[in-house]
């Protein structure tokens, strides 16, 4: 993938941090707003809630994705991976922003009166530090996964690995909504008026909004079916013309089936498609493509005899 090129141990662990904080964090955002009546807070509440399930369902999709291939899934369930990421997509935007929004704007239009927030901004505190902690577990995973000269943007919007990004947006969110519903409190207080505290929630709501609305498109992309980076198919090709017996690679088609999982097919023109070695060719070149990258288990080359023409008008 291009600037990014995932390492599985690290998923595990990463993904365990996020929902352990999540757990807890949940926990006591709910206790917090049961004491203080904080919109914002419970909005934080079903947002560390929703947050943790959503790790629960990227664990059960990558078990399911490490299954290995049978006679109906050939090239085995990668995408389990793509598909559970969907879910998690559609759950941050419909129980996370939809709820969110829902409350906060419930608490607009019939505010309730605050009570002392000082155990909100303790939870509030220390809520940050422990999403902060795992956005930094998050973080470095992606930066050991990404090459030199490559922005983290790029990196997370090419990367076909959707568990470790999908944990970093995530705990990113958490972040933001954590600095809204701590500003969101402090105002309300500070003017008397508790319809802020349900405009915070509302905020939060549309922040988790559009990071479902990022990832989903992000997983519609890799489920419908996304080529290997430019980067892996200039190599690809190189490999492949360095053969003396190779005239020209015509036409190289990828397709990632997980995120360490590419197939690849390729034309190729050979200098004399008659010889008597072009299967001998096609093995050797498929064993050097094969050793190029680990994820590239099913190459596939296809032989052409002459250079390939569109079709005339």
């Amino acid at each position: 993938m291009a600037g990014m090129r995932e390492k599985e141990p690290e998923q595990p662990i990463v993904i365990l941090a996020a929902m352990a904080a999540n757990f807890g964090i949940a926990v006591a955002k709910f206790v917090a707003a049961a004491i203080t009546g904080s919109s914002a807070m419970i909005s934080e509440g079903i947002h560390s809630l929703v947050d943790t399930a959503n790790e629960g369902l990227l664990l059960i999709g990558l078990d399911r994705s490490q299954r290995s291939p049978d006679a109906e899934h050939p090239f085995g369930y990668g995408k389990e991976l793509y598909f559970w990421s969907f879910i998690v997509a559609i759950v941050i935007f419909g129980a996370g922003g939809g709820v969110a929004l829902y409350e906060g704007i419930t608490h607009i239009l019939d505010p309730t009166e605050l009570e002392d927030p000082f155990i909100s901004y303790i939870v509030l505190g220390i809520a940050f530090v422990l999403e902060g902690g795992s956005w930094v577990i998050a973080y470095r995973a992606v930066s050991s996964a990404t090459a030199p000269g490559t922005s983290k943007i790029t990196a997370i919007r090419n990367s076909k690995d959707p568990s470790v990004v999908t944990v970093l947006l995530e705990d990113s969110a958490a972040l933001a909504g954590l600095l809204v519903a701590g500003t969101g409190i402090f105002i309300s207080h500070q003017l008397g008026d508790p319809r802020i505290d349900g405009l915070a929630s509302v905020v939060i709501g549309t922040i988790l909004a559009g990071v479902a609305v990022f990832l989903a498109a992000e997983a519609r992309g890799l489920l419908v079916g996304e080529r290997a980076d430019p980067e892996l198919i200039g190599r690809l090709r190189e490999v492949t013309e360095a053969d003396e017996e190779v005239d020209a690679v015509e036409d190289i088609r990828s397709m990632h089936m997980g995120p360490d999982h590419v197939v690849v097919t390729l034309r190729v023109r050979f200098i004399d498609p008659e010889s008597d070695h072009v299967a001998r060719t096609i093995e050797r070149i498929e064993g050097r493509l094969r050793a190029e990258d680990e994820r590239l288990s099913d190459v596939t080359m296809q032989p052409v005899s002459r250079r390939h023409e569109p079709p005339s008008d």
